[in-house]
């Protein structure tokens, strides 16, 4: 067996994004002792790629904004599906979190009059982005980080869980290896927080960047937590689409929400032409009444560029496929179009958007402030993770909590842009004031050495298969099966085909083999990550089975309509007693009578 190590703490936070440092903090300054467990280096967790913006109604730009408007414009946005208490949470204590972090160092772009800037984005009613230029998630990181290690945290980088490990229905802690050297690492804990992100991975084109496989999500599952609202896939409208090296970079809804607007390969704004009834928007092709709404003209219509992003993914689809798209199967994104209209042009471009003039510059030899950029749908957020409880972000496994994009509840069927950001830094916070709650009032754990050696032995199993298959050949096969039959557009019969392959995909995984010693071996890691992969896209394809009606990110074109049964309930996720997957039905939580209000309220 593998040389380890054994580590102990009071709360361990599984995660070093936005939500672990968060969590991190919050547990460390009740008193108890921390771990932070982080699968790269420091500081390279993907909160660093949002870009736009934090949603918080801080009402700097436009005083009409409070919490019971981003409340509603997130239960809108969701379809519904959302926990109503998660998102009353999210929507009143954002403003605190933002100015909490401006308290710890992070400089926002500021008004004339030297408060925060808020900017406009998709769904919301009102300017409501805190933001960094386009580097928003940057400087959190960097703002969480150097506040966070005068807390006395202990960091464990480069290393990946590969266990969960229980003490009767309690988490007792977790197996892990660190990437350098292959050893492996056994740590106790009372309480453990995850904060792993998203399942991007999972699919051909993807934002994600290579940690988001998913790990949270499959990790919570094999220990007995219950997954929740798995269908609910966003895929961003507008990720690079060239070149190759670089399809499904981000490219941040910031630049609609600086003035940017969609053109076919014609030049025709085509969001114009699918509307929803209930939207204000501009009713004719005028980018200059679009632009003066961009500026914070409260008179001013909304450009239809700003709707809800599974709408706008959509629409660009309908494009591509139709044959109005641009040379390398995207649309074009134009923002140079507002050169003669502000002072200073393109310079007011990089000013406002300098990580995009770069990232094009560099990576696709164009200059935004001159030419539009080609961009089309890549997987971007899972809205379904870890079901947990409103308040406390505890899962259904006692002491096991969950924060940020692995845990599900508040986006429903659909996330709004900027409310990523919000949602780490809400409910990382009180994932980490929970835990370390939990740990002091209960006991210690017991560590069951024989989960830990069958832990142990699953992860070294690879080393010993000589004739196997590669482990890069089967991610690469799950990626191109999720992108092609579970992807924008389903239906029953490519999803079904979708589980047969997964069927077929899980016995090869069985078999890989990886060659050479545990030393930074990538092979071995890629093929410890194919369970999560599949654990997660089993998930994702079973619910989206069941959910016969099309609502947010879930488009079936068999049940291109939304069906009033479905708007009550979630789809939960389980693993049964005979190992195997079980998707049930379960009662979306019903809004108090004050939110009911407010959403009637709210139209």
């Amino acid at each position: 067996m593998a040389e380890s190590f054994t580590h102990e703490h009071d709360v361990l936070v599984i995660g070093a994004g936005g939500a672990g440092l968060r969590a991190a903090i919050e547990a460390a300054a009740a008193g108890v002792k921390v771990g932070l467990v982080c699968k790269s280096l420091l500081g390279k967790a993907h909160t660093v790629m949002a870009e736009g913006g934090v949603a918080a109604a801080l009402a700097h730009v436009d005083d009409r904004d409070s919490w019971r408007v981003h409340f509603a414009d997130t239960m809108r946005g969701g379809q519904y599906l959302n926990n109503a208490r998660m998102a009353e949470l999210h929507a009143k204590e954002a403003p605190e979190r933002v100015r909490e972090l401006e308290a710890w160092g992070a400089l926002f772009d500021r008004t004339r009059d030297g408060r925060i800037l808020q900017r406009n984005f998709g769904g919301h009613r009102y300017p409501r982005l805190a933001h960094v230029g386009d580097r928003t998630g940057l400087e959190m990181i960097r703002t969480l980080q150097d506040h966070g290690i005068h807390q006395g945290i202990e960091v464990f980088m480069e290393t990946t869980v590969v266990e969960l490990l229980k003490d009767g229905d309690r988490v007792a802690g977790c197996v892990a290896y660190d990437r350098e050297r292959g050893k492996m690492h056994l740590f106790c804990a009372k309480a453990i927080v995850m904060a792993t992100g998203g399942i991007g991975r999972a699919y051909k084109i993807t934002s994600n960047s290579w940690e988001y496989t998913g790990d949270g999500h499959s990790l919570c599952y094999h220990a007995g937590a219950q997954l929740l609202d798995m269908e609910f896939v966003q895929f961003h409208p507008t990720g690079m689409v060239w070149p190759p090296s670089v399809r499904g970079i981000l490219v941040t809804e910031g630049v609609r929400g600086e003035g940017g607007v969609l053109r076919n390969s014609a030049g025709k704004r085509f969001m114009f032409d699918d509307i929803p009834d209930n939207y204000k928007a501009q009713t004719a092709d005028d980018e200059a009444e679009g632009w003066r709404y961009c500026q914070g003209d409260k008179n001013a219509r909304r450009p239809p560029e700003l709707l809800t992003r599974d709408h706008v993914a959509r629409c660009i689809m309908r494009e591509v496929k139709a044959g109005r798209g641009s040379p390398h199967g995207g649309v074009f994104l134009d923002i140079a179009w507002i050169k003669p209209h502000v002072p200073g042009g393109g310079e007011h471009i990089k000013k406002k958007l300098p990580s995009m003039y770069h990232q094009f510059k560099e990576l696709a030899g164009i200059d935004i402030t001159a030419e539009p950029m080609e961009v089309g749908p890549t997987t971007h957020y899972i809205m379904g993770g870890v079901r947990v409880d409103a308040d406390s972000q505890m899962s259904t496994v006692p002491g096991l909590f969950a924060a940020g994009e692995c845990a599900a509840g508040l986006h429903g069927a659909n996330r709004l842009g900027g409310n990523s950001l919000s949602d780490l830094i809400v409910f990382g916070k009180r994932a980490g004031e929970y835990a370390a709650r939990f740990a002091k009032e209960n006991g210690p754990v017991h560590i069951d050495r024989g989960q830990v050696d069958a832990a142990e032995r699953r992860v070294l199993e690879p080393f010993g298969r000589s004739a196997a298959e590669n482990a890069y050949a089967v991610q690469h096969d799950l990626q191109d099966t999720m992108q092609d039959l579970v992807g924008i557009v389903r239906n029953e019969a490519d999803m079904a085909q979708a589980l047969q392959r997964l069927g077929v995909l899980v016995e090869r995984a069985a078999k890989v083999g990886v060659t050479g010693n545990r030393e930074f071996n990538p092979g071995w890691h890629t093929a410890i990550d194919l369970r999560n992969l599949l654990t997660v896209s089993e998930a994702i394809a079973r619910s989206a089975l069941l959910r016969k009606e099309s609502r947010g990110g879930h488009f079936r074109e068999d049940f291109p309509d939304k069906d009033k049964r479905f708007g009550t309930l979630n789809h939960a996720v389980h693993k049964g007693a005979d190992g195997q997957m079980e998707v049930f039905e379960v009662p979306v939580p019903a809004p108090n009578d004050e939110l009911k209000a407010v959403i009637a309220e709210m139209g």
